[in-house]
Parts: C-alpha cells; structure tokens; sequence
C-alpha cells in the first residue's frame, strides 16, 4: 500500500519564546515491510541549526534550535511510505521457552531482544503487571497466542479515554485507572509482557485515517498512534517481531505506519524541547494518513 502521511504540530507562545531546542522523530522507519519513497521535515521559523542522525535503536532522530525569540512555532512532516502486511508465523514456542532464551547464559549467543525484557522510566517491571497477564499465559501455551489474548483482554478491560491520563502517566496508573490511550493500552502490555521476563518493544507511528469501505475506523486514526511488538524468540537463529494493537484489538497490517521504535513513549515522543520565555502556549496536532496511489516520490 503506498500511504501519504501529513503531520503537523503547531505551538503558540504567550509570551514570546527566547530561544529553544527540539528533537523530534518524524521520519518514518525503513523496515522489512516499510519503505520511505520520500520524506520532507518543514519548520517555520527556520531553525538556526538543525541536524538528523540514527540513534540507539535504529531510529532517525532530528535535532534544531531556535536561537531567537519567536511567537510560534510549526513544523510539517511530509512523508510518501510504501508498506505491505507483516508476515505473522503459524506457531511460536511455549511462552516459558522465550522466557528462558531471554536469559543470560554462559557463552550463550546474545539476543539485541533481551533489552527489551527489562523495565523503563515509564514501564516498570511489578507483580501487578504480571498478576494481570498471568490469565492469558497459562502453562505451555504458544507465546503468540498467549499475546494475542492479552491484546484482547486489555482492549475488552480499558475504556479509551483522552482525559483520564497524559503523557506523563506511569503505565502502573493506567492500569490501576483501566483508562487511557494508546500510549497507556500500550504501556500497560509492555509491563505485562516484560514482568513476565518477555521482551516487547513500543512502536510509535500512525493509522490510515479512512479505512477501505465495509472496514471500520480505527480508534487513533487522527492522531499519532502506539502499539507494541512483541519478540517471538526462534528454536534457532535470530526470532521475530510481531506487531498488536491492544487499542484496536489486532494485528498491525499494511495500514500502519511506523515512526520510531523504544522501550516506552519518552524514547520516541514525536516533538520535544526545552524552551526559555513562553510561560503559556498552546498545541495543536494534526495527522492525515491516506492512500497516494500512483504517486510520485
């Protein structure tokens, strides 16, 4: 599926900010199911200095500073990305096997994964996390589908709530509120998944914002959307990534677009900054994701 994506954030300063310094990750990711055809990063004022590099986990990172007072600030990401459907396997091990691959043996071949089993500043390992997915991961089960339930299960348990949390809510709270958004439905699965010793990564990105006809929209379609992916640990070799929704309940397809992977939120947040002056400002955010058949990169 060829998909257009068009991100804007937008900041109103009252007062005027003096100077300030962004990063931002707003290029989409190149993956086995993703390519980006084209991508434009516009910011208005123009910054006086910017730069982009590939940080820790793969992930394009921008950087800019304003070293000047300004009443506003909008930056535009304009990307064009090829995807295609992941490609999920039959059967998976037994959730304990993954478990104990995950851990560290002597002289044992390093699995890049294992980071990702162990807690984050937002993403605690706690025994309520565990207690919660426990129902899900019953003695033996394939580690696959025991995931697919716990995404069932957290999509059935939380009520989508944009008040009831912000981007600062520890994931511990949004299980305890069974509230959130994307971002906490997420979180909360990755403690799941990580106090039961199994890694899962945060995926930062964005849904097609009209479905096909006869599909129904997706919850998060306006804005950016989270999901988790959950590490599928082969009998030999290397394993797999596999991408679920727990806000939509379902696999992430060619619909999806990635942006950035992390441990948790504060590794990918789309735009932040430290800013001097602006003691009030506004934001606003808007993301249109849609179908660019035949278009040119």
């Amino acid at each position: 599926m060829l998909l257009h994506v068009l991100h804007e954030t937008a900041y109103d300063y009252v007062p005027a900010v003096r100077t300030a310094q962004h990063m931002a990750h707003l290029k989409p990711a190149t993956t086995a199911t993703q390519q980006v055809l084209r991508h434009r990063l516009a910011i208005e004022p123009a910054p006086a200095r910017s730069s982009e590099w590939i940080d820790v986990y793969g992930n394009t990172r921008s950087f800019f500073s304003l070293q000047f007072s300004h009443e506003a600030l909008r930056v535009v990401a304009d990307s064009l990305v090829a995807t295609s459907a992941q490609a999920v396997p039959a059967a998976s091990l037994p959730w304990e096997q993954a478990v104990e691959r995950m851990r560290y043996h002597r002289a044992s071949r390093y699995d890049p994964a294992a980071e990702f089993a162990f807690a984050s500043p937002s993403v605690p390992r706690d025994d309520a996390f565990a207690d919660y997915a426990r129902p899900s991961f019953a003695p033996g089960r394939p580690l696959l589908e025991a995931a697919r339930e716990l995404t069932q299960r957290i999509h059935a348990d939380f009520e989508y709530e944009t008040t009831a949390t912000d981007v600062n809510t520890p994931a511990l709270q949004a299980l305890a509120l069974r509230k959130g958004v994307c971002q906490d439905l997420a979180q909360v699965m990755l403690g799941c998944l990580r106090s039961l010793g199994l890694p899962g990564r945060y995926v930062s990105g964005y849904l097609l914002t009209e479905p096909p006809p006869g599909q129904p929209r997706l919850v998060g379609s306006d804005a950016s959307h989270a999901w988790v992916s959950v590490y599928l640990p082969a009998a030999e070799g290397p394993g797999q990534w596999v991408d679920l929704d727990p806000t939509n309940d379902r696999a992430a397809g060619e619909d999806y677009v990635t942006l950035a992977f992390g441990r948790d939120y504060g590794d990918v947040s789309p735009v932040r900054g430290v800013i001097h002056g602006g003691a009030n400002h506004t934001l606003r955010v808007a993301v249109t994701v849609t179908p660019a058949a035949g278009a040119a990169p």
